[in-house]
């Protein structure tokens, strides 16, 4: 018997991670992606003779599902993992500290000499961090009360001063949670230090893609899916989703119930038809494209709003830094990639600075930015007053996430939803990780796993469309 039609609405890598899983469980699969290429957010664009990503996407040795989906397309190697974590930290005065973990001991003891000698802190708010970092091993993220509250105010409870919250916490909660930690929710927050830094000695050490998104994730997924007999459409944009079959409802978090009533998704240019369908797409686009008889409440997902990124890509004739990446304290910068290499640039040098939690940014002109980042470039770095600027310009993702702050872990759904073979994927469903490429991982799989395939006794129909 022929395994069930699913179509997966949307190829970023909560889509990907679908498709690839249900294929694995024998499902017949298409995938449609309104964009002309797979990889969602990440993505890579032609400018001025480079290949530059939207934004720039990193990742920890923790994020298993995701390495796991790199080793399955064969790319792991083109985005390698330091050898411990280590983070350059650069601040006023033009000095340099690094929050660097031992090479031995046990968590969290692996990261006493990084606290230790961390100099933009004095050594009672070095000590008093300690103190706070034990404290969040007993925060679980998944306590709906964790979530009622700040990081900051949870912080400061805990005897942290303000210079500490942003001097210390704040580097890291900025770039992981998109929000400072005094709007970032204290739940997610606990998830990722727990995590990355309180759990395992190494679960932190960072990998950075070596090459262009393009290359490690939107070619690499399309071979995959070739290989496995999954039907892929770009430039497909799916307007609307509607079950040709009414049946009884079900609870999101109960059993599998029956198969499912079959759906219908219209398109600008036909139908497609199928017997199950994986809604993997942001939460503004879902709140449209989901039947209300599958989500009652999708519109509170409007309440879990968005977050903007800011990136600011420079290219120099020659070398300013030899420094791979870098954080930034008492400065604009708030982190800095080298990827000179990874975008094949031969002369001169190309770097990317990453703004998270820019709404003071994300409306500003693009020449004031630049002009801007330029001057706080060549206060990081003496060389670059030397160096002629070849090439600048600015990239914006004024939803690169959903906002992070208290109460949103009651607004996002589970991948199952009341109506039975339509699922929910993405990083903005109730994952329990932040946002993050791990985050939408990890949805896709959750939602290609509450597709019953084994329900679908009957033969299952075929996949009918006109070209969407």
């Amino acid at each position: 018997m022929r395994g069930p039609a699913v179509v997966v609405v949307g190829g970023g890598l909560a889509g990907i991670a679908a498709a690839v899983r249900l294929a694995d469980r024998g499902a017949r699969v298409t995938l449609v992606e309104a964009r002309p290429h797979l990889g969602g957010a990440t993505y890579s664009f032609p400018r001025g003779g480079l290949l530059a990503d939207t934004g720039q996407h990193v990742f920890l040795r923790c994020y298993e599902s995701y390495r796991d989906l790199l080793d399955r397309m064969g790319v792991s190697a083109l985005a390698p993992i330091q050898e411990r974590f280590e983070i350059p930290v650069l601040y006023a005065g033009g000095r340099q500290a690094r929050l660097r973990r031992g090479r031995r001991g046990p968590a969290p003891l692996h990261l006493a000499g990084a606290l230790a000698g961390y100099r933009p802190l004095g050594l009672s708010h070095r000590l008093r961090a300690g103190t706070a970092a034990l404290a969040l091993r007993s925060v679980d993220p998944d306590d709906p009360v964790s979530d009622r509250t700040t990081f900051g105010a949870w912080l400061r409870a805990q005897g942290q001063s303000d210079r500490a919250v942003e001097r210390l916490w704040g580097l890291i909660t900025v770039a992981a949670l998109n929000l400072p930690p005094d709007q970032a929710s204290l739940a997610l927050a606990a998830r990722v230090f727990r995590t990355a830094l309180l759990e395992r000695p190494d679960a932190a050490d960072i990998g950075i893609p070596g090459v262009p998104l393009r290359e490690l994730h939107a070619e690499p997924a399309a071979r995959l899916l070739a290989r496995l007999g999954v039907r892929v459409h770009t430039k497909a944009k799916v307007l609307s989703i509607e079950p040709t079959e009414q049946v009884e409802q079900a609870e999101p978090s109960g059993g599998s119930g029956p198969a499912g009533p079959g759906f219908v998704l219209h398109t600008r240019t036909g139908e497609l038809t199928a017997d199950a369908v994986v809604v993997a797409v942001p939460h503004q686009a879902a709140t449209q494209l989901v039947p209300a008889t599958a989500a009652p409440d999708r519109d509170r997902w409007a309440g879990l709003g968005s977050s903007p990124i800011v990136n600011v890509h420079v290219v120099y004739d020659r070398p300013v830094t030899d420094l791979p990446y870098a954080a930034g304290l008492d400065t604009p910068v708030q982190w800095i990639f080298d990827r000179t290499r990874a975008a094949s640039v031969e002369h001169g040098q190309y770097l990317v600075v990453s703004i998270s939690a820019a709404d003071g940014l994300a409306d500003r002109p693009a020449d004031e930015i630049r002009h801007a980042y330029a001057g706080a470039l060549a206060t990081l770095f003496p060389k670059a007053r030397q160096a002629r600027l070849l090439q600048s310009f600015v990239t914006r993702e004024p939803h690169a996430t959903f906002r992070q702050v208290p109460g949103t872990a009651a607004l996002r759904p589970p991948a199952r939803t009341r109506l039975p073979g339509l699922a929910l994927a993405g990083a903005w469903t109730g994952t329990g990780w932040p946002d993050t490429m791990e985050g939408a991982v990890r949805s896709g799989l959750l939602a290609a796993d509450a597709i019953d395939i084994d329900s679908f006794t009957r033969v299952s129909r075929p996949i009918e469309e006109a070209t969407p």
